[in-house]
């Protein structure tokens, strides 16, 4: 079976180290094919690739090592970590960017990755993204290496604090996790489907569920109220105001061919609480 390898950066695309990159895993696992997640996470963003990695792994076909680079302590006391879980294997640096999609991912094995023959001849203190993490991608997607001859395992990894979301009665608090390039607010108000009988909240990690009336669902941030959830753009006229569940079950805040960000004036951890009620 063909190795896939897929990345996971804030590099951007103006500049070589993504390319680099790629010639580092061809290299060493030519027969891998490479797939690029987004290498546009804001720089520095360890919170927005956690996001990005928990919302794209699951699409990713069994097997797959992510290669995930968002690394502003480069070069300090971090470590370098590969974990195992059962279908999917991350290569990464401890600094939380693994957080949530180990969460939802459940039981797994971790190593601090300290075996250098791995790495490359030389490393440089800036770009462990070419000289460790996408050596040791390579050569555990060629299957040279296995995880326990990678290093010693760690008990713990660091963790980041999980974005909020509160559910109550009729009500479900969250925050501002990210805004597109369309300018479409994305929240962390999740795990919201669409079914037979209308849209329905699902708490994370089980439990009971409740509906969400859409035809009286509001949102108020800073001076704005969005009134009501609709299931695409095309309900809503152009330039106006609406909610919908996306793509990844989230509750977002758009226009319809529109900038949502600008117009409200969010951003990103501000905090948006949804409320309804039955109709009377």
């Amino acid at each position: 079976m063909s190795a896939t390898i897929a990345l996971l950066t804030d590099f951007g695309l103006e500049d070589i180290y993504v390319g680099v990159m790629k010639g580092v895993l061809r290299g060493i696992c030519p027969q891998a094919a490479l797939i690029d997640i987004t290498h546009h996470v804001p720089p520095q963003s360890v919170r927005g690739g956690a996001l990005a990695l928990l919302h794209s792994y699951a699409y990713m076909p069994k097997g797959t090592v992510f290669l995930v680079v968002i690394d502003p302590g480069v070069g300090s006391a971090r470590h370098p970590i590969a974990v195992k879980t059962q279908d999917y294997t991350f290569v990464a640096p401890d600094n939380g960017v693994l957080s949530y999609a180990l969460a939802e991912l459940g039981a797994y094995e971790v190593v601090r990755i300290q075996e250098r023959k791995y790495f490359a001849e030389r490393v440089s203190p800036t770009f462990h993204g070419r000289d460790v993490f996408a050596p040791v991608a390579a050569h555990l997607a060629a299957g040279n290496v296995t995880l326990v001859q990678l290093g010693e395992p760690l008990p713990e990894i660091y963790q980041l604090r999980m974005p909020l979301l509160e559910a109550q009665p009729y009500r479900i608090r969250g925050e501002v996790t990210h805004i597109d390039h369309f300018g479409n607010v994305l929240t962390s108000i999740r795990n919201l489907y669409w079914t037979t009988h209308g849209l329905r909240f699902e708490p994370m990690g089980g439990g009971e569920g409740m509906m969400v009336n859409p035809s009286t669902a509001k949102v108020t941030t800073h001076n704005d109220t969005i009134y009501s959830i609709n299931r695409a753009y095309y309900e809503v006229p152009r330039g106006q105001l609406m909610m919908q569940v996306d793509s990844n079950n989230c509750l977002e805040i758009s226009i319809n061919q529109g900038d949502a960000a600008a117009r409200l004036g969010v951003n990103i951890g501000d905090e948006v609480e949804l409320s309804w009620h039955e109709e009377e």
